[in-house]
């Protein structure tokens, strides 16, 4: 559970504790270089997240090196080249992998291996069902009703049982990864970025305090659009779906569902970010709830397919002279901003810098790897 920072100012100071903001180019810059000495142990690396990726080993037999051996020397060369340390979990399926994961990360050596039967069955025993990774908090109450606390007791029921109760092909697959059956695809980065596959853009962060006025959470989800759109653009691709996402204090008494999502169908696929202002406005219309405390918002693009690759409708609402004015329009205000500098010119529907709903972000680390002026200064006297 979190809390704000100035709720917990005294005890803080009383324990001499350093407090932190979020740096994201920062980590965002490290997680690139992480990514980029992942991609020397193996033929495919798929980015998951900012932190993690998945490794296929599949046919390498290790290059001549055992599980753990292979770990060590992937733990190493993290450490060497990049200065940060990494858990490591190896399994024959992703589902225990990442499970190898979690619990290599209360290991000394920072490593799991998952090389034998008698290793699966240990780690699926100590693993709470609620940490299966496809369980989560929403379907974790339903098994724990039925009487499953374990990793274990749901990769050891029948297959009939796990299709009933988790919702048929999708339940099945994870209680096949459980069992050691690969069943999860691919999805390899691309080797010139080590970024992933797209199948989404997302633009989520929480605000620095909870924001109860409509006008002020527009504002946020306009600014979370207007980047993600950006996004799209850096990757030359367009959207067909837009969602959006207000998410309350899940901990406060009467708050209802902690998380609320709609989903905005685009007529045509699109990266020009007035039309996608336009559909969060409606998104937001639907999901807002006067006098919540609103603690978190988000913009969630999907339905991708290639810029320039567009299906136009029937009706001509996807209008070729239009779609070129729009990719213009959106490159040139792209350019003036590459160059002059982010919101230079921007969309008055979205917010500046210190908007009301930013996180202040007082104790930030400076970005050393990515701003000239954060570089450290040695001086020689």
């Amino acid at each position: 559970m979190g809390e704000p920072y100035f709720k917990v100012k005294p005890l803080l100071i009383q324990h001499s504790v350093t407090a932190l903001s979020s740096n994201y180019a920062l980590y965002g810059d490290l997680s690139r270089r992480v990514m980029l000495v992942l991609n020397q142990f193996a033929p495919e690396v798929e980015v998951y997240s900012i932190d993690e990726s998945f490794l296929n080993l599949q046919g390498l037999r290790y290059l001549g090196f055992s599980a753990d051996q292979l770990a060590h020397e992937v733990r190493a060369a993290v450490r060497d080249q990049v200065g940060i340390p990494v858990c490591v979990g190896v399994a024959p399926t992703k589902t225990l992998a990442k499970l190898a994961n979690r619990l290599a990360r209360h290991q000394t050596t920072g490593i799991v291996v998952l090389d034998s039967q008698a290793s699966r069955t240990a780690a699926l025993e100590a693993t709470p069902i609620a940490d299966v990774w496809g369980i989560g908090r929403r379907l974790a109450p339903r098994l724990l009703e039925e009487g499953v606390t374990t990793a274990a007791q749901l990769a050891a029921l029948p297959e009939s049982w796990v299709r009933r109760q988790l919702g048929g092909v999708v339940g099945v697959r994870l209680w096949r990864e459980l069992r050691g059956e690969a069943c999860l695809t691919w999805h390899p980065t691309d080797d010139d970025t080590m970024g992933p596959t797209r199948h989404s853009v997302t633009y989520t962060r929480s605000f620095g305090q909870a924001q109860r006025t409509q006008v002020v959470v527009a504002e946020a989800i306009a600014t979370f659009t207007a980047r993600a759109a950006e996004k799209l653009r850096r990757h030359e691709l367009s959207a067909h779906l837009l969602t959006v996402l207000l998410g309350t204090d899940r901990f406060a008494a009467h708050a209802g569902p902690a998380t609320r999502t709609t989903v905005e169908h685009l007529a045509f696929a699109t990266q020009d970010t007035s039309d996608l202002l336009r559909a969060a406005r409606r998104g937001l219309t639907q999901l807002y709830r006067p006098g919540a405390a609103y603690v978190r918002a988000g913009i969630l693009l999907s339905g991708l397919e290639p810029q320039g690759q567009p299906q136009l409708d029937l009706f001509g609402a996807a209008d070729p002279a239009r779609l070129a004015r729009q990719q213009q329009l959106m490159a040139t205000l792209d350019s003036l901003n590459r160059k002059f500098g982010r919101e230079t010119v921007r969309y008055a529907a979205t917010s500046p810098a210190a908007a009301v709903w930013a996180g202040r972000s007082a104790f930030r680390t400076p970005a050393y790897t990515t701003n000239w002026d954060d570089l450290w200064q040695v001086r020689a006297s």
